[in-house]
């Protein structure tokens, strides 16, 4: 079947297009209604059924004969180590470490924070938790006690599972302290911990609280899966809210089940056995769906990576992991590649590796830039696929199905909506925008299984996220435009759009614009504060390594061609050269907090920034172009 026909059935008939797609699924009983609607906006998928992920997972694939196939790869350059784990070996230890748990009074419905580094026991904790039918929430290894105690006190866990340490390029970072303090600051108080000692680092142990990973799981007696309903919640991951307090995204059993199955074959196009590789962390969402859960669920082999797209040790450590272990299909964010394009910009490490089993490069995380995409295309030769979607949604919106039917690729376009979704561009009003004109990015409700169904025990504050912009929709947050052949183009969030003298402008489309300097590595764009006209767009950008050209030169360039592709209506005179641009650790740029240092605002220091020296470098740098105050 085509794209456009697939397509169709998913919007005709969602119902018993998803019933076929659930039949993959095992089920311990089936469902009463595939689509419940009886509580608008908050629709239910396979209500009445009920499952066992991490029996869909481990379980099931050991009965069908896959049990001495590989099912996670961990390859660790930090710690010079790789672990290979069977379907056997990776059910038994689940089900051992599921044991320990239970001792602990841990049961369906609990809930159990997982504050890991890169390591398969951060699996082996999540995929437990789903065994036992108790909700995990992972929390990004070596966040500050801060933020871990804000999520502590919403998810209020009975258990929290953590190790001794985790690894950044060359630094040890120690859990336990972090750990401690966050316990000791949060007025929720888990009843155990359970630490996983790792060799570069020691964690002290708290009698009667803390109990030793590996002795506790030897002793423990192996749990069996626990059947849990379709809508009862696998887990929760916390998305940083903008008044400071996280959201937590809820993600329940069944349609996510069904939905992560369905897109390992029909977006990405992996069958059973071969080898998947999402280069992200357990802590980020893809790390949740396409690391831990869907390659699983599909029967892959999955590889969790502990180390970094350049400096672990070198630019050629991602071809090194692909050559190794026979990686067929690999996902990471832009950011990785421009990364690796800074370093080696002629992809001379990549001339060692035999990369002859890569198939395909899937791109999400924030926009492409077409030079970036194409950059890639060039070195791999193979297909590169720019794709979209958010935690909330936990799989693709937008993508270039490519096992369905492979469309021609747009640079800068994440190709066509993902069966399932009915993706609209709104204006104000609630009108659909006519193509090419920019309008906010809405998918129209019910969405598909897999998406979020609300934020943990926060029903009201889902609605008014998410569902209270124009009624019978979701509101994405993202601004963007549809072509003439119905291709989407996200240019940048609903904040990022700036009012230059009344013309509303995308900072993604000067992104794109600046992205195609031969000279430049990655860069952001951002709208300051104008008392004349509004605001004005100013950039941020970072050279490839080895350029020695005059600054004066490259940024009189860059300004003309702004100038020349997006026109004089842009007002875009602005640029200053940095060294490297605040980021999340999952890679996105900070432009909103960049914008606070640009328009002399205070700003709270994002929880989630991977170098917080960082924000006096850009303040200093915009300093230097007028903009930003001395504090």
């Amino acid at each position: 079947m085509n794209y456009k026909d697939t397509y169709a059935r998913s919007m005709e008939d969602p119902e018993g297009f998803w019933a076929e797609a659930a039949a993959e699924i095992d089920w311990y009983k089936p469902w009463d209604k595939v689509l419940d609607d009886s509580n608008k906006p908050f629709y239910r998928w396979f209500a009445g059924a009920e499952l066992n992920t991490c029996y869909n997972s481990l379980d099931r694939h050991v009965e069908n004969g896959r049990g001495d196939q590989l099912a996670l790869i961990h390859d660790s350059p930090v710690t010079d180590s790789q672990t290979k784990l069977t379907y056997t070996e990776l059910r038994d230890a689940v089900a051992k470490f599921a044991g320990l748990l239970k001792a602990q009074g841990v049961e369906k419905g609990d809930r159990v924070i997982v504050y890991m580094p890169m390591i398969p026991e951060a699996a082996v904790a999540m995929l437990a938790c789903a065994r036992l039918g108790a909700i995990h929430s992972v929390v990004f290894g070596g966040f500050a006690s801060k933020e871990l105690a804000t999520r502590i006190n919403d998810a209020k866990p009975k258990v929290i599972v953590s190790a001794s340490c985790g690894i950044e390029g060359k630094r040890v970072i120690e859990y336990k302290p972090l750990l401690d303090e966050a316990i000791e600051i949060s007025e929720h108080k888990p009843e155990k911990t359970v630490v996983f000692q790792r060799p570069q680092a020691t964690a002290s142990m708290q009698e009667g609280r803390d109990i030793d990973w590996a002795s506790g799981a030897a002793a423990a007696d192996p749990a069996e899966c626990v059947p849990v309903a379709a809508t009862d919640p696998l887990y929760i991951l916390y998305t940083s809210g903008t008044t400071g307090v996280p959201k937590g995204v809820v993600r329940d059993n069944g349609g996510h089940a069904v939905a992560m199955k369905w897109s390992m074959k029909n977006i990405y196009n992996v069958d059973p056995g071969d080898v998947f590789w999402a280069a992200s962390d357990v802590g980020w969402v893809v790390g949740h769906s396409y690391i831990v859960y869907a390659p699983l669920l599909h029967g892959c082999t999955t590889i969790m990576f502990e180390g970094k797209p350049v400096g672990t040790p070198d630019p050629g450590a991602f071809w090194r992991v692909i050559s190794e272990h026979n990686v067929r299909v690999m996902f990471t964010a832009p950011t990785a590649f421009r990364a690796i394009k800074r370093e080696d910009p002629d992809a001379d490490y990549l001339k060692k590796y035999d990369m002859s089993k890569f198939e395909a490069l899937f791109l999400a995380g924030e926009r492409c830039d077409p030079d970036t995409l194409e950059w890639a295309q060039n070195t791999l030769k193979v297909p590169v696929i720019d794709h979209w979607w958010q935690t909330e949604t936990g799989w693709g919106i937008a993508a270039n199905c490519m096992g369905i039917e492979e469309l021609p690729v747009k640079a800068g376009s994440p190709t066509c909506s993902v069966p399932g979704y009915d993706v609209q561009i709104l204006d104000e009003n609630g009108n659909e925008e006519a193509a090419g004109e920019i309008g906010r990015i809405m998918i129209k409700l019910p969405m598909p299984p897999g998406c979020l169904p609300t934020l943990w025990q926060n029903d009201e504050r889902y609605l008014d996220s998410y569902l209270s912009a124009q009624e019978g929709y979701y509101l994405t947050g993202d601004a963007g435009y549809k072509d003439e052949d119905g291709y989407l183009w996200i240019m940048s969030r609903i904040d990022d759009i700036i009012n230059v003298a009344g013309h509303r402008l995308s900072t993604g489309g000067m992104e794109e614009v600046l992205s195609s300097h031969p000279d430049v590595a990655e860069c952001g764009v951002i709208g300051a504060a104008d008392q004349l006209k509004g605001e004005l767009p100013v950039g941020l950008v970072v050279l490839k390594a080895g350029v020695d050209r005059p600054e004066d030169e490259i940024i009189a360039e860059l300004v003309s061609l702004v100038r020349q592709k997006i026109g004089p209506v842009a007002a875009f005179k602005k640029v200053v050269i940095v060294e490297r641009l605040p980021k999340t650790r999952s890679g996105k740029i900070l432009r909103g907090t960049m914008k606070k240092i640009a328009d002399g605002q205070e700003y709270k220091m994002p929880a989630t920034i991977d170098d917080p020296v960082i924000l006096d470098e850009i303040t200093e740098a915009l300093l230097r172009i007028g903009y930003a105050q001395k504090h």
